[in-house]
C-alpha cells in the first residue's frame, strides 16, 4: 500500500466555506489514489493563504516541504486534488524540483497518477493549470474592481473600512445583494460626528484663512481637542507616543481629503505587488499600498452624505496648498546617507532623520511639543555625519585589527548577553510544539460533521501567527554559556574583512557593510556616541565611544 500527504489550500479571496472546499479535495485526491491501493495517512491543508504566495511562505505547505528531510516520514508521495489552487504561474517548476530530489511522487487527476519528471507533455499540463490560476487570480480582481468603481460613481455606496475622522457610520437599510440581506448583512453611510465634525470645519476655516499647519495644530493642543487618534484610540492602537495630540500630519491629511465635501471617493491608493528580493524571484511578491493620482480617483455622481465643507473650500484650500509647493532645485550631487537607519536620539531614543546643509550630511532630532515625554529634550539636536563616521571607522578598525588582541581577551571573559540562552531555547521548543498540538487538535475538530467553522478557522489563525512569532524568536536564540577565546578569536577575524573594505567602500555601499555588521549608534548632546555592533547571525555586542 502506498502512503499519501494530501495537500489543500483555501483562501479568503475564494469565498468558500473552508470545510467543504478541504472535503471536495480530499475526495477528488481519493478517487485518484484509491484504485492503486493508495491511502491518505497525514495531512496539510492552508487555510486564508493567497494562491500567489510561494509554497515557502505558506504555512503547512512549507510545513509539507520540511517533512521531506525526514528519511522517516510516514508518506511516500503527495496528492493534490486540484492543482490550480497549489500552483500559481511558474510555482510548479520552482517546487516539483525538490519533489524529485527528495524521491517524493506528486499525484494530481489531471495526469491519472503520479507527474512524471521526465515527461513533458506532463510538464506542459502543470504549467499551463499554474497560468490558469494566475489568469483566474487577474480575472477576479479585475471584476471587483469594476464592479467597486462603478458601485461608487453611480450609486455612490460606502465600500468600506473606516470613517474618516468627524464621520460615523449610520445604518443604510438591507444590502441588496439577496444573499448578503438573508445573512443580515446591512449598508453603512457615513453620518457627520457631533463630537468631530466642528473640528474639522475649523480647521479648514482657520486653513483658508491663512493660518499653517503647524499653528493650526498648537491652538488645537492648546484647546484641549482631541486629535484622531485620542478621539477614537481604537482607530490607531499602535500610536503609542503623542496620542490625543495633533500634528501637522493630521492636519494635512484633513484638508486633502475630498470625502469632507458628501461625495464618496474611491480609488485614491492602490495595491502593487512588488519582488520581495529581485536576485530571488522564487519568495514572490509582498503588497505595498501607493496613492493614486487624483486624476484617477473615482468621485461618485452626486453627493451622498453629509458634507462637512463645501466644495469650494476644498478646492480652495487645495490651490494653497499648491501655492505653498516649493519648486526644489535638483541636488548638483547625490544625496547618500552612510547612517541611514543607525543613528538614535540618546534624549529620547527616537530615530534621527537625515538632512542635508550646505552639502553635507547632517542627523538631526527635532523635539517639539507635539510629541511631550522628555522635559529637558533640547529643541533641536544635530550632528555631522563625517565627525561620526570618521571616529566610527577608526573605532572598528583598532577594534578588528589594532587591538584585535584585547578585543578578543574582552569578549572571551564577557558571558552571553542573555544567561537563559538555553532554558529560553527550550521554551521556545515547547511552545511551538504546543502549537503544533493545538492546531492538529482544530484541524481534527473540523473533520466533525456538526462543527463550527467560525470559530475554529480565527483559532487556527491565531495559532499560525503565534507560531510564526515563536519561530522567529528561535531563530535568534542561542545557547548559553561563555565564549572561549578559540570561538571569539574565529568570529572576530570573520568579521576583520568587512571592516577592511570599509576604508576603502565607496560611501554608497558602507551602509549596507554597518547594517551586516549590525551597528547601532546613539548620539548624545555632549557629543558622545554609543557604539553596539550585534553582526547578522552573531548574538556578540562591542561597546565603545567616538
Amino acid at each position: 500500500m502506498k502512503r499519501f500527504a494530501f495537500y489543500g489550500r483555501v483562501s479568503t479571496e475564494d469565498q468558500q466555506d473552508p470545510q467543504s472546499s478541504r472535503n471536495w479535495q480530499l475526495a477528488r485526491s481519493r478517487q485518484v489514489i484509491e484504485p492503486t491501493g493508495g491511502e491518505i495517512v497525514e495531512e496539510f491543508f492552508d487555510i486564508g493563504q493567497s494562491r500567489s504566495l510561494p509554497w515557502k511562505r505558506r504555512p503547512e505547505a512549507a510545513r509539507l516541504l520540511d517533512t521531506f528531510r525526514n528519511p522517516h516520514r510516514g508518506f511516500d508521495a503527495v496528492v493534490i486534488g486540484e492543482p490550480q489552487r497549489a500552483f500559481y504561474g511558474n510555482q510548479f517548476g520552482l517546487t516539483f524540483p525538490v519533489f524529485v530530489h527528495y524521491g517524493v511522487e506528486l499525484w494530481v487527476p489531471e495526469v491519472g497518477g503520479a507527474v512524471d519528471p521526465g515527461s513533458e507533455a506532463h510538464d506542459l499540463v502543470m504549467s499551463l493549470y499554474g497560468g490558469m490560476s494566475k489568469g483566474e487570480r487577474s480575472r477576479i480582481k479585475t471584476r471587483v474592481r469594476t464592479a467597486m468603481a462603478s458601485q461608487a460613481a453611480i450609486e455612490g455606496r460606502f465600500l468600506g473600512g473606516r470613517p474618516p475622522y468627524g464621520y460615523l457610520l449610520a445604518d443604510a437599510g438591507p444590502h441588496p445583494h439577496p444573499g448578503k440581506a438573508a445573512n443580515g448583512q446591512r449598508l453603512r453611510v457615513l453620518a457627520p460626528d457631533p463630537a468631530a465634525a466642528p473640528v474639522v470645519q475649523r480647521i479648514f476655516a482657520e486653513y483658508i484663512a491663512g493660518k499653517g499647519l503647524h499653528l493650526i495644530a498648537q491652538d488645537l493642543n492648546r484647546d484641549g481637542i482631541a486629535s484622531p487618534s485620542g478621539h477614537d484610540p481604537d482607530r490607531n492602537s499602535h500610536r503609542a507616543t503623542g496620542r490625543g495630540r495633533w500634528a501637522k500630519s493630521a492636519i494635512r491629511a484633513i484638508l486633502q481629503n475630498p470625502r469632507y465635501t458628501g461625495y464618496e471617493v474611491w480609488n485614491k491608493q492602490r495595491k502593487d505587488e512588488v519582488l520581495i528580493d529581485v536576485d530571488d524571484v522564487s519568495l514572490g511578491h509582498e503588497t505595498r499600498m501607493r496613492w493614486n493620482d487624483t486624476s484617477l480617483w473615482i468621485w461618485s455622481q452626486e453627493p451622498v452624505h453629509d458634507p462637512l465643507i463645501s466644495t469650494e473650500q476644498f478646492e480652495t484650500a487645495q490651490l494653497i496648498f499648491g501655492q505653498n509647493t516649493r519648486t526644489r532645485r535638483a541636488p548638483t550631487q547625490s544625496r547618500n546617507y552612510q547612517l541611514a537607519g543607525l543613528m538614535r536620539c540618546g534624549k529620547c531614543g527616537r530615530r534621527m532623520q537625515g538632512q542635508w546643509n550646505h552639502g553635507r550630511a547632517y542627523y538631526r532630532c527635532k523635539f517639539t511639543e507635539d510629541y511631550p515625554g522628555c522635559d529637558d529634550h533640547p529643541k533641536s539636536i544635530y550632528v555631522k555625519e563625517a565627525a561620526v563616521v570618521d571616529g566610527l571607522n577608526r573605532f572598528l578598525h583598532e577594534a578588528f585589527h589594532a587591538d584585535i588582541d584585547r578585543t578578543i581577551q574582552t569578549l572571551a571573559s564577557v558571558d552571553e548577553p542573555d544567561p537563559r540562552a538555553d532554558e529560553r531555547h527550550a521554551e521556545l521548543t515547547a511552545q511551538i510544539a504546543d502549537c503544533d498540538r493545538r492546531l492538529g487538535k482544530y484541524r481534527a475538530a473540523l473533520d466533525e460533521p456538526d462543527a463550527e467553522l467560525g470559530p475554529f478557522i480565527k483559532w487556527i489563525a491565531e495559532v499560525e501567527r503565534e507560531r510564526k512569532t515563536l519561530q522567529a524568536q528561535l531563530g535568534r536564540s542561542v545557547p548559553g554559556g561563555k565564549l572561549n577565546k578559540t570561538q571569539v578569536r574565529a568570529l572576530v577575524e570573520a568579521l576583520q574583512d568587512i571592516v577592511t573594505l570599509l576604508a576603502d567602500a565607496d560611501e554608497t555601499d558602507r551602509n549596507e557593510l554597518y547594517q551586516e555588521l549590525g551597528i547601532s549608534l546613539t548620539y548624545h548632546p555632549d557629543g558622545r556616541v554609543l557604539v553596539e555592533a550585534l553582526p547578522r547571525g552573531v548574538m556578540v555586542r562591542v561597546g565603545g565611544g567616538t
